[in-house]
């Protein structure tokens, strides 16, 4: 059994975002479901590690640790293996702001916004919010001009090699490109769409699909 679990859900993005940097790192770990969407809210004894009720939380011994941000960081700097954050200071600023626009600008219009109205919303059988779809769509193509314009012709979104960056832009542009805006405004930006198909072919990509369905696993 491994000596990590990180309590969460498989279609959390945020939760997504850590598995992807534990399967970078080669960590073994369990992933605990824990569903703060349910009707009576989080459940309790979650409550206890992390008052604010947000998924994921990370469980090392008597260690824990919440925000997705803070998990992900302490896994590379605590776990052997290759290096998810660049050591030089400009291109180290580069990854922190790109996270800092993805949680700050991308996450809510890409998920909720569009995701969630287009396809679960829908799924369920309730109505879409086309309004809502329609004003979410110039923040995420602002936000999207901006990481083609960083990323340039490098592999990955700040140079060539993987960091925390992509692995938290990867599960937001992932739902973002299930629907059909998404697929559309993705077209616009060739280095983003090579960008997602050379990550959707990564191990740590396929060992955490939102989809456990195969047929509707990861690809565009």
């Amino acid at each position: 059994m491994a000596s990590i679990k990180l309590l969460g859900l498989h279609i959390s993005v945020y939760t997504r975002i850590a598995r992807l940097t534990l399967e970078e790192k080669k960590v073994d770990y369990d992933l605990e479901e824990v569903d703060i969407f349910a009707d009576t809210g989080p459940p309790a004894d979650y409550l206890e590690r992390n008052p604010f009720g947000t998924i994921p939380c990370l469980v090392y011994g008597e260690f824990s640790l919440y925000e997705t941000s803070a998990i992900c960081r302490y896994i590379d700097e605590m776990f052997l293996g290759t290096p998810l954050q660049p050591v030089e200071p400009a291109p180290r600023a580069r990854m922190n702001q790109i996270i800092s626009v993805l949680d700050s600008y991308t996450y809510r219009p890409m998920v909720w916004d569009v995701y969630v109205q287009r396809i679960v919303i829908p799924g369920s059988g309730g109505r879409a919010d086309e309004a809502l779809i329609t004003s979410a769509l110039p923040t995420i193509k602002n936000v999207l001009q901006q990481i083609d314009l960083w990323r340039g012709d490098n592999d990955f979104l700040v140079g060539d090699a993987i960091t925390l960056a992509d692995l938290h832009a990867y599960p937001m542009l992932r739902y973002f490109v299930e629907t059909g805006e998404g697929e559309a405004m993705l077209a616009s930006f060739p280095r983003l769409r090579d960008w997602m198909r050379h990550m959707q072919a990564r191990a740590s990509a396929r060992a955490t699909s939102f989809h456990s369905d195969s047929a509707s696993a990861d690809g565009f």
